[in-house]
């Protein structure tokens, strides 16, 4: 499976139809068995004013996953009803266009353009100054947490925290 990867503002239709990033597309495409990205699930981020997207495949995935879960029967009745029940899937027309439904539109401010942020084997979907307010805050809080592209461990382990200096 590929990753999304970069950012995009697109404008928005007054139909609210927006192209998804060409690049997206292909890694949409990439997780089609069908190797054609022809949709896309859409919901409302759990954490931002914002729109989480990921390919059908990739839906079916975390379904799977929420079903190995050692998790209360409460608790994935919450992933559920915040995730399942509240996705939209959009098709991608001929021109890599969806039309944001409008409600998705009020939930997250967007009018007349729309960012899209990859975010590893999902994208994001984002009124523009939102997500340069999010973006802002997240510089500074990684570094504020001395977190940078090298002191990621491919092992999948955090690093351990620098020691104190006296």
């Amino acid at each position: 499976m590929a990753i999304f990867l970069s950012s995009y503002l697109n404008k928005v239709d007054k139909k609210g139809r927006v192209s998804v990033p060409a690049s997206f597309r292909g890694v949409l495409a990439k997780d089609s068995p069908e190797g054609v990205a022809t949709s896309v699930i859409v919901f409302r981020s759990l954490q931002f004013s914002a729109l989480e997207a990921c390919s059908p495949e990739h839906m079916d995935r975390l379904a799977e996953t929420l079903d190995q879960m050692d998790i209360t029967p409460e608790e994935r009745d919450l992933y559920q009803v915040a995730i399942f029940a509240d996705s939209v899937q959009l098709q991608i027309d001929g021109e890599g266009r969806v039309l944001l439904p409008q409600d998705l539109m009020d939930f997250t401010g967007i009018t007349e353009q729309a960012s899209f942020v990859a975010n590893n084997k999902t994208f994001q979907i984002w009124e523009p100054s939102a997500h340069a307010a999010r973006l802002e805050e997240a510089r500074r809080l990684s570094r504020s947490a001395g977190l940078s592209l090298s002191t990621i461990n491919l092992s999948g382990r955090r690093p351990a925290a620098a020691p104190a200096k006296e």
